[in-house]
C-alpha cells in the first residue's frame, strides 16, 4: 500500500513539474500573440480608422486563442455593458491573465495600455501602441530566457522533489 501511495505521489509531483514547464513554454507564445494583436490594432485604428469595437472583432478573427477570446470578450462587453471602457478593459485583462500563461508584468503593461486606449488622437495612439509593443518585446526576451533556464529544471525538479519526499517518509 505504501508503494502505491509513493508512486502516486511521485506521479503527482512530476505532473506539477511538467505543468510548470508547460506554462514557461506557453508564456512567450502568448506574448507574441499580444504583440501581433497590437500590430493589427495599430493598422486597424490608423489606416482603416475603425472604432475599437470593430477593431477588436477584426483582431479576434486574425489571432489564435486565448488572445482571440480576450479581444472578442472586450468587443462584446463594449456593446453590452454600460461601464466605462477602462473598467471593461481591466476586468477583461484580469480574466485573460488567469486563462493564459502571462505574468504580472504583462498584466501591468496591458492595464496601463488600457488606460490610454481611445483617449488620444491617431498619432498619440500609435505612440502608445508602439510603447506597449516595446514593453512586451522586453518581456518576451525575459520569458524566452526564463524558459531556457528553467524549462528542463521544472520537469526534473517535480520528479526529484516527489522522490525525495517519498524517500524521507519511507
Amino acid at each position: 500500500m505504501k508503494w502505491i501511495g509513493a508512486v502516486i505521489f511521485i506521479g503527482a509531483t512530476t505532473w506539477l513539474g511538467f505543468e510548470w514547464s508547460n506554462k514557461l513554454t506557453r508564456r512567450p507564445k502568448h506574448i507574441r500573440q499580444l504583440i501581433n494583436a497590437l500590430q493589427v490594432l495599430e493598422a486597424e485604428i490608423l489606416y482603416s480608422q475603425m472604432p475599437l469595437h470593430d477593431a477588436f472583432i477584426s483582431i479576434s478573427r486574425q489571432i489564435p486563442e486565448p488572445s482571440a477570446l480576450f479581444f472578442r470578450t472586450v468587443a462584446e462587453r463594449i456593446v453590452v455593458s454600460h461601464n466605462h471602457f477602462e473598467s471593461i478593459w481591466e476586468e477583461s485583462v484580469l480574466n485573460y491573465i488567469e486563462q493564459s500563461s502571462l505574468g504580472e508584468n504583462e498584466r501591468e503593461i496591458l492595464l496601463q495600455f488600457g488606460r490610454t486606449l481611445g483617449q488620444h488622437d491617431f498619432h498619440q495612439q500609435q505612440k502608445h501602441i508602439q510603447l506597449t509593443i516595446k514593453h512586451l518585446e522586453r518581456e518576451l526576451e525575459d520569458a524566452r530566457e526564463e524558459q531556457e533556464r528553467y524549462g528542463k529544471m521544472a520537469k526534473n525538479l517535480g520528479f526529484l522533489t516527489g522522490l525525495f519526499i517519498v524517500l524521507l517518509l519511507i
